[in-house]
């Protein structure tokens, strides 16, 4: 029993490379800035269809600072500072 939940705590602190954290938390400071959206049109056999999809999230509604969204989010991925700046 002891060393499974020394393995479930291990997985909890696991740390991510340099280059994923890079994508994820660029990811999420594009989406601090700026919701995304999108829309689709189509026709088919059984007839006109439509679809729209928008992804909003609590930093941009929170008007948080994309940079400092992306600063937090590498620090908290990877114990350490960003290794590359943040490009929008």
């Amino acid at each position: 029993m002891g060393a499974l939940a020394l393995s479930v705590l291990t997985a909890c602190d696991s740390v991510v490379s340099a280059d994923q954290a890079y994508e994820q938390c660029s990811e999420r400071a594009r989406l601090a800035a700026q919701p995304r959206g999108q829309i689709g049109i189509g026709a088919g056999s059984a007839g006109p269809a439509a679809r729209a999809e928008l992804t909003i999230t609590s930093d941009f509604i929170a008007r948080r600072d994309p940079q400092v969204v992306y600063d937090t989010c590498f620090r908290n991925l990877t114990g350490a500072g960003p290794t590359r700046p943040l490009i929008l």
